[in-house]
């Protein structure tokens, strides 16, 4: 049996006993798994180990060394894109074939293409979610100096974060890594964008039975339109009076609350006597799922994690109410009364992510509080919540709109 040349990232799983003998597409055995996905040109297969499952993809040698490298720098970069977990070379084959190399990276948790939030010949009430999640992870991208190259739906996943969704880069064959864009490049991919989306929407309309003129071809100019406004947000310069401080603060709140991490904030002089000019630099959109993790060690996407920092506060308020408690105790004793017996509970009783069907019932027992005006226990709002079947997030409520409960 012929041996490959494998690269492996620490924490991940040697694929030595997978088939390299034969194309991806010949193998057969008990690691093989079914996965949702989308559209792909190479050909992809999934794997289940021990520490989770991968999608290996085959393709040319250049090409796979090129989609290693950038996937592997830019993890280090942002949380949007897929993470690289191997880099396979096959020494025997012509490196001009896609059966030359193979890129193994690890599946997204609880994640699925595009064509599961279609409705009809488009995404119905999904659509603001889509436009947020889309114009979103474009904003990351060129924020970590990424130039995708062949930005598209099937070139991304998404999974569902508290009342919104987020999307995920998995394909970055064509992506090329810079300090920083330019104007130039960052509407060059915007236009790739557009024009790959509307294609794939006339595609989606076609196979409906619709008409092209059905289709939802402005689906690309209305997330190019979103990027615009998120990027002008995170990229304006103020100008400060001696009396305006507060507007610093403000600025930065404003941020966070979009979810962006604030790396760094330039002051300077603005010309005229006492005025400054601000200018901040943004890191990625992880504000919040960072200060979760440092105050419980709970990983969960942003918007997640933005409602279960409401429901730490809304716990350490009680109990610091009823005692002498300080917050760091009252935290842990939410995380190990509250949050994991909640969470091995969902998990034992309905599929998928359990930490959205944590942030699922939060918003239930949030509804339930405001419908009735007074507070609603946990086991009372759990109680209901399964008595009206898990429901989860109404479909109109957007990363723009979604408030976190108290």
């Amino acid at each position: 049996m012929a041996v490959p040349h494998i690269q492996v990232r620490s924490g991940n799983p040697d694929f030595l006993d997978l088939p390299w003998d034969d194309p991806i597409n010949a193998w057969d055995g008990d690691r093989l798994v079914e996965m949702p996905v989308g559209i792909h040109r190479h050909p992809v297969v999934f794997v289940a180990y021990p520490e989770g499952i991968y999608a290996i993809k085959e393709l040319p040698l250049r090409l796979a060394r090129h989609e290693f490298e950038v996937l592997r720098l830019l993890a280090e970069r942002t949380t949007r894109s897929a993470r690289v977990a191997g880099l396979v070379e096959r020494p025997w084959a012509d490196p001009h074939e896609e059966y030359s190399a193979a890129v193994i990276t690890r599946f997204v948790d609880y994640a699925f293409p595009y064509r599961e939030l279609l409705s009809g010949g488009g995404f119905g009430q999904r659509r603001e979610q889509m436009l947020d999640a889309f114009a979103g992870l474009l904003v990351e991208l060129h924020v970590a100096g990424c130039f995708w190259g062949d930005c598209s739906l099937s070139n991304v996943l998404y999974r569902y974060d508290a009342g919104s969704i987020a999307a995920i880069m998995v394909d970055g064959e064509t992506a090329r890594l810079y300090d920083i864009l330019s104007r130039g490049q960052r509407f060059e991919d915007i236009e790739i964008m557009r024009i790959n989306v509307a294609g794939e929407m006339a595609d989606v309309a076609a196979a409906d039975g619709l008409d092209l003129d059905e289709a939802d071809l402005d689906l690309g100019a209305d997330i190019a339109a979103r990027y615009v406004a998120l990027w002008n947000e995170l990229n304006e310069e103020l100008v400060i009076g001696p009396d305006e401080r507060y507007r610093i603060r403000s600025r930065i709140h404003r941020l966070n609350d979009l979810g962006f991490s604030v790396d760094d904030v330039d002051l300077e002089p603005a010309g005229a006597a006492s005025l400054v000019r601000m200018k901040v630099t943004v890191g990625g959109r992880t504000y919040n799922s960072q200060r979760l993790r440092e105050l419980t060690g709970i990983d969960a996407s942003e918007n997640q994690a933005r409602q279960i920092l409401s429901d730490v506060r809304y716990h350490d308020a009680k109990a610091m109410s009823r005692s002498s408690t300080g917050k760091e105790v009252a935290t842990m004793q939410w995380r190990a009364s509250v949050f994991e017996p909640m969470v091995r509970q969902i998990a034992e009783t309905r599929s998928g992510d359990p930490i959205q069907g944590y942030c699922d019932f939060l918003h239930h027992r949030y509804s339930l509080a405001v419908g009735q005006g007074r507070d609603i226990g946990n086991d009372e709002a759990y109680a209901s919540w399964v008595a009206a079947g898990y429901p989860g997030y109404p479909l109109e409520i957007t990363s723009a709109s979604a408030t976190p409960p108290p």
